[in-house]
């Protein structure tokens, strides 16, 4: 595939990404084209390719659009592509750009003009009517967009700012191929079909409210579901040598200006005032980690200090960007903080790496790392950056782990490694993370005394390996589609009797399976058996079904239905001994 560049030269394309992202930028520009012919007076904000697609925001004046407008859209972006547009570049001075942006109604690219540097190059693609400020590359000729589809539409926020306009974004993807993109569409459909928005209502795990946008309330089989993850969490940390401690919910401003966190947070911190003095609602956990260490002294004999806390965090998020679990404004997080010499470092953090491997492993997910380096907001010297990344690398290398550099993604405190999951659908998720940080020990002045009696400095490290337990759920129930297994599901065996005749008998087996501590419900509800059996497949989504009828009472033994629909005559003893097995290993 050739493109053109904003130099005006026109080159093959050796990269497949490369191509991939060539191919959606220039469908977002082929679609504002599109909506420019359907709506005269629609002007144009941001309009970049994504990882998964493209989008444009627009502003629309008095006009509206909704999904329903999209294939009237989409036929009219499929007949730019006929029309086979060359796609050409210009640059223009500064001045005449406004001028030409001014002309052609655009104020959105007028108002980004102003805030380029005044050196900057300011280049436009143009394709037949169609003209828009870009640094491309885009394809040559419109006929080369083969494979799109559109997606959506929601709101966003002229530059992210709540206090701006809210625009029109249109989203879409795109494909070198008709197979590509049909099998990302089946995808995204069975992406609907396990939304954990959707899965969540309907085995009564959370519910969201508009008296609290943002912040999620569990229900009972979703409490059920969480404390099985924590008390999974609390073993394997008891295993690995980790405390617990827990921290306010509400500390000092002051606190935060000394981690640093108020330089670089504080648009995204909830605060108060109590006493005359402000006081914020903590976004993180690591600075009352920190309070905990500073409260009494400690030799090199007790490190390493390894501290967890699943500590309940708030968080400023823009309306807008709000979504079911997967953002909110309140979570709880599995941190925990170590304190280490610097002798202990690499064992630390390869014992760190291990155990949320581990984790990850237990729930059947892929992952890769990624190795996130020094930000421009960054706090401390070039030589403890210099350190505490040599420190991750030397980690990973011990280990034999493959990881890719992400160049200035690091916390502004230290560097840090990142665990990406990828779930059933293929789809990657930033869950766990190891930070490194030479610089909250020296803002809060850490101390050990070392074997020869001088006072020290410990290197922290900050980790997680659910994240968000809230988030990490979503992430679960959409991996497993609501059908999780034995050990997490919230009802892990249904009961059903046939009929009155086997309802005394059911209840028998019911009582038999929770003194084994089995979760279980029987549904001695006067309902035909195949509803019955349907609700408890496609509704609660229970790993095994027991159906009872006159038969199982007579041979005093149980009719088992898996997930495979499957149904076997077990006895209730052999059913109870495999399902504990099950819950007991966490199969």
């Amino acid at each position: 595939m050739k493109a053109l560049y904003n130099d005006g030269s026109v080159a093959e394309v050796e990269s497949a990404e490369e191509a991939l992202h060539i191919i959606r930028h220039s469908a977002a520009h082929i679609m504002a084209q599109a909506i420019k012919r359907l709506y005269p007076e629609a002007d144009f904000a941001y309009g970049p390719a994504t990882d998964n697609g493209f989008y444009y925001d627009v502003d629309l004046g008095d006009a509206t659009l909704s999904e329903d407008d999209l294939p009237a859209i989409e036929a009219e972006m499929k007949k730019i592509a006929k029309e086979n547009l060359k796609f050409s570049v210009f640059e223009l001075p500064r001045a005449e750009a406004i001028a030409l942006m001014e002309e052609r109604g655009e104020k959105y690219k007028v108002e980004h003009i102003g805030d380029l540097p005044e050196d900057a190059r300011i280049t436009f693609f143009q394709q037949g009517d169609y003209i828009d400020m870009c640094v491309g590359p885009h394809l040559t000729y419109t006929k080369a967009l083969k494979a799109f589809k559109l997606t959506g539409v929601s709101g966003a926020y002229w530059k992210a700012d709540a206090n701006n306009k809210m625009l029109t974004r249109v989203n879409g993807t795109a494909f070198a191929t008709k197979d590509e993109l049909d099998a990302h569409l089946t995808m995204l459909e069975e992406a609907k079909k396990r939304d954990h928005r959707r899965i969540g209502r309907e085995m009564d795990l959370f519910m969201m409210r508009d008296e609290a946008p943002g912040f999620p309330f569990f229900l009972p089989n979703g409490m059920i579901l969480k404390n099985t993850l924590l008390d999974y969490w609390r073993e394997i940390h008891h295993k690995a040598g980790y405390v617990e401690i827990s921290t306010p919910q509400i500390m000092n401003s002051q606190l935060w200006k000394t981690s640093g966190h108020w330089d670089h947070y504080k648009d995204n911190m909830y605060s108060t005032m109590i006493d005359g003095e402000e006081y914020c609602i903590k976004p993180m956990n690591c600075p009352g980690g920190v309070l905990v260490y500073a409260s009494k002294p400690h030799s090199y004999r007790e490190l390493p200090i390894r501290a967890g806390e699943i500590g309940l965090v708030h968080r400023h998020e823009l309306k807008g960007a709000l979504h079911g679990l997967f953002r909110v404004r309140c979570f709880n997080q599995d941190d925990a903080h170590l304190f280490v010499t610097p002798e202990q470092l690499t064992d630390e953090i390869v014992g760190v790496v291990n155990l949320i491997t581990s984790v990850y492993d237990k729930f059947g997910f892929t992952y890769h790392l990624e190795l996130s380096t020094r930000p421009e907001d960054s706090m401390g010297s070039d030589e403890d950056w210099e350190r505490a990344e040599a420190g991750l690398k030397t980690a990973l290398e011990r280990l034999g782990m493959e990881y890719v550099v992400n160049e200035g993604d690091g916390a502004f405190y230290g560097p840090k490694i990142d665990f990406h999951l990828e779930d059933s659908l293929g789809r990657t998720w930033q869950c766990g993370t190891v930070q490194l940080d030479f610089q909250m020990p020296q803002n809060f002045d850490l101390e050990y005394v070392d074997a020869d009696g001088t006072k020290k400095r410990p290197i922290m490290l900050h980790r997680v390996c659910f994240g968000s337990i809230e988030r990490f759920i979503g992430i679960l129930i959409e991996h497993f589609a609501g059908k999780f297994p034995v050990w997490l599901a919230p009802m892990q065996v249904k009961v059903l009797p046939v009929s009155e005749k086997s309802r005394d008998y059911a209840h028998e087996v019911t009582a038999k399976l929770e003194a084994a501590g089995i979760r279980v419900v029987c549904d001695d509800r006067d309902e035909k058996i195949g509803y019955k059996i349907r609700e408890a497949r496609g509704t609660d989504r229970v790993p095994y079904m027991l159906i009872l009828g006159e038969k199982e009472v007579e041979a005093g033994n149980i009719s088992v239905r898996d997930r495979t629909n499957e149904t076997v005559p077990m006895g209730v003893d052999e059913f109870i001994a495999k399902v504990r097995e099950e819950i007991d290993t966490r199969a």
